[in-house]
């Protein structure tokens, strides 16, 4: 009788393995379907710290371009050495990922196709993009993208440079070095024809960036130097101001709008 039991409570167990198989044993195109549903910051980026599988899916040129300062892996595909040579190699609706570390360069890089650009530190302080004196910006915009968790540092000039589609900053450091000729320098530039104006993240869908127009949202985004935050075409002005205030910086969103 004992050993009759013994074997009925066997078979549950037995029933219950197949039943709660690993993810592991799940292809890698099944894999890779799943971490596309994931967000590029945080989610899939920790998944790729899982296990040297889960790296080589989560990090897979399918779901996002890399920077990568290493030689060794400029070998790996969708790896690249500059994010000018990521930016032409992207498709439209493509995540390139700048990896922390070290100071990457970026001047009058034109950007004509919806992307996004995530720094890949903890902070923003871990991914710095440096425009050199001479550039008229670091990143020119012509179409709707995402910049997220960046430094973008300019020595004279303008960090970016907003000329047409949506542009949305959010959790970057912009920042514009003292020198003699400050008044010719400025965070964020829009020279959009049709922009209706800077609009807080919170504006989003209530009378903020509407779907086929121009604008420009920046929130949880310290600025720094500069002869002022931003400079627009025509009659815009400052309105709607946020801002706060932390021990070393000051966070700000701020809205733009017609006078």
């Amino acid at each position: 009788m004992g050993k009759r039991q013994r074997t009925i409570a066997a078979t549950p167990a037995a029933g219950l393995a197949v039943v709660t198989s690993p993810i592991n044993s799940l292809d890698d195109g099944c894999l890779m379907h799943i971490f596309s549903f994931l967000s590029p910051i945080p989610d899939r980026h920790n998944t790729a710290l899982v296990c040297h599988k889960w790296r080589y899916l989560a990090c897979h040129p399918r779901h996002w371009l890399r920077i990568e300062s290493s030689i060794k892996r400029l070998a790996e595909p969708g790896v690249y050495s500059t994010l000018e040579a990521a930016v032409a190699a992207a498709r439209p609706g493509d995540t390139i990922l700048i990896s922390a570390g070290g100071n990457h360069i970026a001047h009058n890089i034109q950007i004509k196709k919806p992307l996004c650009l995530i720094g890949g530190g903890k902070l923003p302080d871990d991914t710095v993009l440096t425009c050199l004196r001479g550039s008229e910006s670091a990143l020119e915009f012509f179409s709707t993208c995402k910049v997220a968790n960046l430094t973008v540092r300019a020595e004279l000039g303008c960090c970016l440079l907003h000329r047409s589609g949506r542009l949305m900053v959010e959790g970057c450091i912009l920042q514009c070095e003292e020198n003699p000729l400050d008044y010719l320098s400025f965070p964020i530039v829009s020279t959009a024809p049709e922009c209706n104006g800077f609009t807080p993240l919170a504006l989003k869908g209530k009378g903020g960036c509407r779907v086929g127009t121009d604008c420009v949202t920046v929130s949880n985004t310290r600025i720094e130097g500069g002869a002022k935050a931003v400079s627009t075409n025509g009659n815009l002005v400052l309105q709607h101001v946020r801002a706060i205030y932390a021990r070393t910086s000051i966070f700000f969103w701020f809205e733009v709008g017609e006078r």
